[in-house]
């Protein structure tokens, strides 16, 4: 039996046997948190024992708790036994093993225990609890029941047993028992508004409203000069009917107090119950427009116009008025205007709202209800501006608010302020912690990666990308800008294309996670992957960034499309691109490759036209003239287009008369050319007009 214990009491957790019996589960109001020991110890006439029994008891009782607090359970229990050995009544003894029986849940066992305990030291409050507790646990409602009322009795200056029966009879509905105890508590405490409020329910219950109303007179008869138990009165009074009488009161009490928060806001719910509809409107404005009116109240008020309102399918006009009115008023309460604002908030006035959620701020600068919606709103409109102003202040009001400093540092970005973004940045990390979501600390890491990398300290960039992607190795913004940084050294472009992949797997239409994976594959040689890629990109790049279309251009000029290329390029230039190589690399590589076709069939019309007219843009006339007259020869169709272009080359060479028949043939032919007429009108050469790009 003894092993078969051992092996239950290491399966114990410690925490179940330091509150399985001093919690309560009745209507306890407070323990003292005297000691268990200490009780235990008084419970045991020193003269019960011989001197040399005594301190071997007290020698195994001390080490039993000794070896409870080291968590040593099978140890104490067995040293408790040698307690019991000793002397087999001992109460402290009987009540630790109550504990342990609990925690095994061997009820029967804990109760015998405990009751054996209370048996022997009944004078022991907290053995009688304990035992209480485990009545009310296992459901023995009498048992408890007879205890407590020996409790009552017994320990006169505890209240908790009689707290516990009132729970106990109101729940049973034994109406007298609970008047009965209301009574002896009134006598030990004197008269009180709760005790008479309880009392008064009761009556109600047992419909004795004679003794009810009594008994809240017979309050106020006991504190006269208390102005609040006369409006209570008079609240009970509303309520069951009686109008006059309370109608009384209140006056009696605003007739002394004219600013008695209590009367002027029963006051306006008599009004409400008696139909009065414009007094009621009247009282209400008095009370929200008095500056004596405690803020809660008017707070309370104003919650309750709003809910009515709402109910009556009225319009926000009275509110807001109302609303306006109080903020005219000096307070250093936010909870009012925060409400205001939350109403327009909820009226879909988000403008309306933002100098009310300044107010709040100005009267409470760590409302961070109202900081986040401001700070909402300024996102939404793209307001850097504000964006700074609140999150400036709001590192300093919420410290420990993430959110602050990541949009901070986005602001700043924004106004170019690298360092700043870098400064508020390492902040926000010193304020992580082992809760702070790992997502969050991986994204200022990239936006001091994405700092760094513009301050071109591209070593210092690469290792905050490192880190941010070991706290979230799927942080795709991270894994965009670090893959394309490298791209754009041309170093670990394995890496740059493993990272970047991840990306485009993620979000397949974001048009610019495409584009970097297109151009690492382009920097690694693959022109034709890169080509599908960033063909992809400019479909889902509505924009059409001037970045991606170069790209587009270079790309497709490795991939051979000399034309195309030449297309995108001029594109990205009437984008109005920065690209310092742009204007230059649309003719020199245009020339390049398209000189390769050329040289690979020389008959070709459409490759001689191509080559032809790159020579002319880059103002070969003479050259040019050569290459598209062996493009007429060789065109037995003559396309339209080639034949304008043998005009344009041919005025630009100087034979003016020769260009104007070659472009009335291409007119002749069907040409939809835009400029075609004006120049056989003009006998000039006319650049066709750009195109605008969207």
């Amino acid at each position: 039996m003894k092993q078969v214990m051992k092996h239950k009491l290491n399966r114990w957790l410690g925490v179940l046997l330091s509150v399985c019996l001093l919690v309560s589960c009745g209507m306890v109001r407070k323990g003292n948190g005297a000691g268990v020991l200490a009780d235990a110890a008084m419970a045991i006439p020193a003269d019960t024992l011989a001197p040399a029994l005594q301190r071997k008891y007290d020698y195994f009782f001390l080490e039993a708790v000794r070896m409870k607090t080291l968590q040593k359970y099978d140890a104490a229990f067995d040293l408790l036994q040698h307690c019991l050995r000793i002397r087999p009544n001992a109460p402290s003894a009987l009540f630790e093993l109550s504990q342990y029986y609990m925690a095994l849940k061997q009820e029967k066992q804990a109760v015998a225990s405990l009751e054996k305990a209370v048996h022997y030291a009944p004078d022991n409050y907290w053995y009688a609890q304990g035992l209480v507790n485990l009545y009310q646990q296992q459901k023995e409602t009498d048992k408890a029941v007879n205890l407590l009322e020996d409790m009552a009795v017994r320990f006169p200056d505890k209240l908790d047993p009689v707290y516990n029966l009132l729970d106990i009879y109101n729940r049973q509905q034994k109406y007298d028992r609970v008047l009965a105890l209301l009574n002896r508590l009134e006598d030990k405490l004197g008269k009180s508004e709760q005790i008479s409020m309880e009392k008064f329910r009761i009556y109600l219950q047992q419909e004795d409203r004679k003794n009810a109303f009594r008994e809240m007179e017979s309050l106020v008869a006991e504190y006269p000069n208390e102005l609040r138990y006369q409006v209570v009165l008079g609240d009970v009074y509303l309520e069951n009917g009686k109008m006059e009488e309370a109608h009384a009161l209140y006056q009696k009490v605003l007739a002394e107090e004219p600013d008695n928060a209590m009367a002027l806001y029963s006051m306006a719910s008599y009004y409400e119950e008696t139909g009065q509809k414009e007094l009621y409107d009247q009282q209400l404005d008095t009370i929200l427009l008095n500056r004596k009116v405690e803020p809660v109240t008017k707070l309370n008020v104003m919650r309750r116009l709003i809910v009515q309102n709402e109910q009556a399918g009225k319009d926000s006009t009275r509110i807001i008025t109302l609303f306006d009115r109080i903020m005219e008023q000096d307070t250093d309460d936010a909870n009012m205007p925060m409400l205001y604002a939350q109403y327009l908030l909820s009226k879909g006035m988000n403008k309306q709202s933002v100098p009310v959620l300044n107010k709040v701020l100005d009267i409470d600068p760590t409302n961070t209800a109202a900081r986040m919606t401001l700070l909402g709103e300024a996102v939404r409109g793209e307001d850097y501006k504000e964006i700074i102003r609140l999150c400036e202040a709001g590192v300093e009001s919420n410290p420990d608010m993430l959110e602050f400093y990541f949009y901070l540092a986005i602001a700043y970005n924004q106004a170019e302020r690298t360092d700043d973004v870098l400064e508020i940045s390492r902040k926000a990390l010193t304020h992580v912690t082992k809760n702070s979501p790992k997502e969050v600390v991986s994204d200022f890491y990239a936006i001091i990666g994405d700092a760094w990398h513009m301050k071109k300290r591209d070593e210092e960039a690469y290792a905050a990308y490192d880190s941010a992607l070991v706290y979230n190795p799927n942080n795709i913004g991270a894994l965009n800008n670090y893959a394309y940084y490298l791209s754009l050294e041309r170093k670990n472009l394995d890496k740059a294309e493993e990272m970047s992949y991840k990306t485009v797997k993620a979000e397949p239409q974001n048009a610019t996670y495409l584009d970097t994976y297109a151009w690492i594959l382009f920097e690694k040689g693959n022109y034709a992957q890169a080509r599908l890629y960033i063909d992809q990109a400019m479909k889902s790049d509505e924009e059409k960034s001037a970045e991606v279309v170069e790209h587009c251009g270079d790309i497709y000029y490795m991939a051979g499309e000399v034309e195309d290329a030449v297309k995108y390029w001029q594109q990205a230039l009437d984008m109005g691109s920065d690209s310092k190589t742009l204007e230059r690399k649309n003719l020199d590589k245009a020339e390049e490759m398209s000189y390769k076709t050329v040289k690979a069939e020389p008959q070709n019309a459409t490759y001689l036209d191509t080559y032809a007219w790159i020579l002319f843009e880059k103002g070969n006339y003479a050259q040019a003239r050569l290459y598209i007259d062996q493009a007429m020869k060789s065109d037995e169709e003559k396309s339209a287009e080639v034949v304008e272009h043998c005009g344009d080359i041919y005025y630009m060479a100087g034979e003016v008369e020769d260009a104007v028949k070659y472009w009335q043939q291409a007119l002749d032919m069907g040409s939809d050319s835009k400029t075609l007429k004006q120049k056989i009108k003009l006998r000039k050469y006319i650049r066709e007009p750009e195109q605008k790009t969207e």
